[in-house]
């Protein structure tokens, strides 16, 4: 392998903004926000909107999120 072409693979954590689910897992991804994990160490801190705490399929219930308004204009067009 060729030295100094990959990315550097650490642990991370992943969390969800739409519940307080967070997970610690290894990534190439890598963030200035940190977050003190459960034994004491930092690591670096991944916001993601969709996890499977709070996934529809996981969960089974249906949420709509609605971003920037797009559900109210789609029906604003289509009423007639």
């Amino acid at each position: 392998m060729k030295a100094d072409i990959h990315p550097n693979y650490k642990e991370v954590v992943f969390q969800d903004l739409s519940s307080d689910f967070a997970f610690l897992t290894r990534s190439t991804l890598s963030s200035k926000e940190t977050i003190k994990w459960t034994d004491g160490k930092e690591y670096a801190l991944i916001k993601v909107d969709i996890t499977s705490a709070s996934h529809p399929f996981y969960t089974g219930k249906q949420k709509v999120m609605d971003t920037g308004g797009r559900i109210d204009r789609f029906r604003q067009r289509y009423a007639k």
